[in-house]
């Protein structure tokens, strides 16, 4: 592992990029310096380019080839496996380690990899010509896979691109939101109520069994709803998620309060349309000018109402709703296509490691 390095030498910019356990493989969120960097990688155990790096606290189990570029690791929670007798390609061994359920090794309450789990570790392993064929048929899903993944963000950029677009446009007349939609009033019906949204499913109904008596809501009309979340049950400003859409359609469903503005939209308003308005930056912006100064980060349905929208007619609206919700059922369709191509690569996972 690499040498010690604390906090007081990193930084939010700098020459290297310092990964942690929660951003190995990804995005760097400090750095250190250039002279640090070549002392310590001079001084002390430094990866070669090529060997395997594993996550051992927090998410362990986490894998990346080490791919040479100058960058420092944090010690003791990521460690790499040297390999000089060379039995095993690196490649082939970052595919078996990805499949180990570290989960199951000890009892604590929080999971970590130590020196002695690794060493430990019992691989059988194949000819180096045959871990090749294995190496190059799961590399080439992976790139399959990190292509369908970049397929998934362009329709996600164009979806983000085309709501921009539509809500911006000049010459339109702006209404506030309270001109369009009105509140509906819940109230507790005091009955078991089957399907409730809840702060751990934002964007669908849950199966609960239990009764919620005061903190259940509902009403007795619930066509074209639409429920905005406004805080958790904690007011932690930290898992706020304004903004986050759902349908409630029967009176099989209920909401959990005070999480939600529920209201419905008027005749004038495509529901739709006004969902897609929620996904855009001018959204967000309203937004924030009615949560400054605001203790609890609340929402109340009065600074909804407050907040402005370009509203063109009812025959444009539905227009626009088809042209985004195409991209949307694209993005739909897309991540179907991810899903068989990440179970394919579980399931030969499986079957290539017995």
């Amino acid at each position: 592992m690499c040498k010690r390095i604390f906090a007081n030498q990193t930084s939010e910019q700098g020459d290297v990029p310092f990964f942690k356990i929660g951003t190995i493989g990804g995005t760097p969120d400090a750095y250190i310096s250039r002279d640090l960097f070549e002392e310590y990688k001079a001084k002390y155990n430094y990866p070669r380019k090529g060997e395997v790096m594993i996550s051992c606290a927090g998410t362990v189990g986490k894998t990346i080839v080490f791919d040479g570029e100058d960058a420092y690791f944090q010690d003791s929670n990521i460690v790499w496996l040297s390999n000089p007798k060379q039995l095993y390609l690196n490649s082939f061994l970052n595919y078996v380690l990805s499949r180990v359920n570290w989960n199951k090794l000890n009892s604590t309450t929080i999971t970590r990899i130590y020196n002695d789990n690794l060493r430990e570790l019992v691989i059988n392993y194949p000819s180096v010509k045959e871990q090749e064929k294995i190496v190059a048929l799961l590399s080439l899903l992976d790139q399959r896979i990190s292509i369908q993944n970049k397929v998934i963000e362009d329709y996600k950029i164009l979806k983000s691109t085309l709501c921009e677009h539509y809500y911006i446009i000049e010459g339109r007349e702006f209404h506030n939101l309270g001109e369009i939609i009105e509140q509906v009033s819940s109230r507790n019906k005091g009955r078991h109520i089957t399907n409730v949204l809840s702060v751990s499913n934002r964007f669908g109904f849950i199966e609960q069994k239990e009764q919620f008596e005061d903190r259940a809501v509902a009403s007795d009309d619930t066509s074209n709803y639409k429920i905005v979340e406004i805080n958790d049950f904690a007011y932690n400003p930290a898992r706020i998620n304004v903004g986050s859409i759902a349908r409630l359609k029967s009176m099989s469903k209920g909401i959990v309060s005070p999480m939600y503005i529920c209201f419905r939209a008027l005749e004038s308003l495509h529901p739709e349309y006004l969902e897609y308005f929620f996904n855009t930056n001018r959204f967000q912006i309203e937004l924030k000018k009615r949560l400054e100064g605001s203790v609890r980060q609340c929402l109340s349905y009065e600074g909804l109402c407050n907040i402005s929208i370009p509203l063109p007619s009812l025959k444009e609206q539905e227009i626009i709703v088809d042209h985004i919700g195409s991209i949307v059922k694209k993005i739909e369709v897309e991540n179907q296509i991810l899903a068989l191509l990440q179970a394919q690569k579980s399931f030969l996972l499986q079957k290539l490691f017995i």
